[in-house]
């Protein structure tokens, strides 16, 4: 369905740009994105090799273990269906805090270890568990305290203060993500009845 949405938008702007003729500005449009989409696509490579490799050493050393048992309690009351000693407790953790300090690259490669850890414990595999529905609603809506990527943007738009978004950052997503945690439980706690 996604793909016949794009193809109709697609198709819509080729034909309307070549009944004002203007069919180059397409052309151009369509090499400027693909050229930004390799930048972009490179840029990510080498922030989640790095992460993955820090997130692999904290593993070898045994601190993804001390901060699940540090912050333990906490995650398990959000995911009670997740074994004491599971390895996506961690990947979960450092996830959250990397969406916390607002480093929303740096949480992908966390994230995608966490589901993998989860599908492994999934029951139902070509069902998403309570555990994978509830990360991905903390994931989607975690309360950001730094935003640091926003404020990297804002630098380099050249803005006059580009840490005002501070406060406001920290009100609306920590109203997403108590909204979120709500309607999870709500929902979970509904289909057990």
């Amino acid at each position: 369905m996604v793909n016949l949405i794009w193809l109709v938008m697609l198709a819509t702007g080729i034909i309307v740009s070549a009944l004002n003729g203007h069919v180059e500005s397409v052309t151009t449009s369509a090499l400027k994105a693909a050229e930004l989409g390799v930048e972009v696509a490179i840029e990510l490579i080498g922030v989640m090799s790095l992460w993955l490799g820090l997130m692999r050493l904290a593993e070898e050393a045994g601190f993804i273990r001390g901060i699940s048992r540090l912050f333990g309690p906490a995650v398990r009351r959000l995911f009670p269906s997740l074994k004491p000693d599971s390895p996506a407790l961690g990947a979960i953790i450092m996830n959250i805090s990397a969406n916390i300090l607002g480093l929303g690259n740096a949480a992908t490669p966390f994230g995608l270890k966490a589901m993998q850890e989860l599908q492994k414990e999934n029951p139902t595999p070509d069902v998403a568990s309570p555990a994978m529905i509830t990360f991905l609603a903390l994931n989607t809506s975690c309360i950001t305290l730094i935003p640091a990527t926003i404020i990297g943007v804002r630098l380099k738009a050249n803005s006059v203060n580009p840490t005002e978004i501070i406060g406001t950052t920290i009100v609306a997503t920590g109203c997403a993500m108590t909204v979120a945690i709500i309607v999870d439980y709500l929902i979970r706690h509904r289909r057990r009845k």
